[in-house]
């Protein structure tokens, strides 16, 4: 740093905080460190007493902390952001629509890895709404080299960090299963459970059929809504072991790809997942047609605040066809503490 006189520093950055005194009525910084001198700056500084100040040399290969901040930006900003001008080198960045918010794991760790700079997000895999604080992404030094940003810029690669996938429209069948629902023996309590979830989303139900615990007629159901052209087919009950719980097997001898029969998640271990390809009867060559997941959900789902179902859903209605994979990486976080005042998802659950 070097020491100029106030009137000749208008360019510059400065080295620390310029603070106002008034007694009784104001003790606070009216230049922060890391601000850029203006003209217009000048009289304020005077009329504080500075008539010099120590400011940052400017060098070629150095950037100031909101030059730095902006890259990073750039790095992390996608379609459906905006994002704040540089306040004392930090950069906010938020949603401006609704959607599932991705973020590229693997890459932000490698990026702020690098040292001396930061990118800071919520969790990815969950739902945002517009105007909601995505990330932040600042430098920790007031100045930082040019090659280190471009480190950074490289690391990162060409693709932005973050993403926000808009929920569609979707056309939901609900499948119930059970002989004690079928009967009348006790009243469906899994229908306005899985709605009231359905109805925090551009989801539409186009119906629900109570079924008893018999394979064909679950197979036959799932079928129906599929012929009204159901993009989501939602199986509820039957998801044990027990002999009398055919829902698995229905799901299965309907034709769907079972991805995944269980979840490290409680509650919902008994969770399934799997996708059904229609044929595309306007194509004669019947290549692939309509993707349609259909869920197994358990039992829990109709009692439980918050089951894998929570975490799952969002993912279903962004349009992301899961794997095996993707529901295994729920292990860690995937304990839901049923805590007296649920807070999700602002707690640890999925995470």
């Amino acid at each position: 740093m070097k020491l100029v006189k106030t009137e000749e520093a208008v360019g510059q950055v400065l080295c620390h905080d310029i603070t106002q005194i008034i007694p009784g009525v104001v003790k606070d910084a009216v230049f922060r460190k890391g601000h850029i001198v203006t003209a217009e700056d000048i009289p304020v500084l005077l009329s504080v007493g500075k008539e010099h100040l120590y400011v940052w040399e400017k060098k070629e290969g150095i950037l100031h902390e909101d030059e730095a901040a902006a890259i990073l930006r750039d790095i992390c900003i996608n379609d459906n952001m905006s994002a704040s001008e540089p306040k004392e080198g930090k950069i906010e960045i938020k949603a401006q629509a609704d959607g599932l918010l991705k973020v590229d794991t693997q890459r932000l760790h490698a990026v702020n890895a690098l040292g001396e700079l930061m990118i800071a997000t919520i969790h990815g895999n969950f739902p945002v709404k517009q105007g909601d604080r995505l990330a932040a992404t600042r430098v920790i030094p007031l100045v930082i080299e040019e090659e280190k940003m471009e480190r950074a810029k490289q690391t990162a690669g060409e693709k932005p960090l973050l993403e926000i996938l808009p929920f569609g429209h979707w056309r939901v069948g609900i499948v119930t299963t059970g002989s004690e629902v079928f009967k009348g023996r006790i009243e469906d309590a899994f229908g306005p459970a899985i709605r009231a979830k359905l109805a925090a989303y551009d989801t539409e139900v186009i119906g629900q059929q109570i079924v008893d615990d018999d394979q064909e007629s679950i197979v036959r159901a799932i079928g129906s809504f599929v012929e009204q052209g159901a993009d989501l087919v939602l199986c509820t009950g039957g998801m044990s072991v027990d002999p009398d719980d055919k829902t698995p097997g229905a799901i299965k001898a309907f034709g769907a790809d079972i991805v995944s029969y269980g979840a490290p998640v409680l509650p919902g271990a008994m969770f399934l997942v799997s996708y059904y390809e229609t044929a595309d009867a306007s194509d004669d060559t019947a290549e692939q047609g309509k993707v349609i997941p259909i869920l197994g959900l358990p039992g829990c789902v109709m009692y439980a605040k918050r089951t894998v179902f929570d975490l799952l859903l969002p993912r279903i209605l962004a349009g992301e066809r899961l794997t095996a994979e993707d529901i295994s990486a729920y292990g860690e976080g995937g304990l839901c503490l049923n805590c007296p005042e649920c807070h999700f998802p602002n707690c640890g659950f999925g995470k």
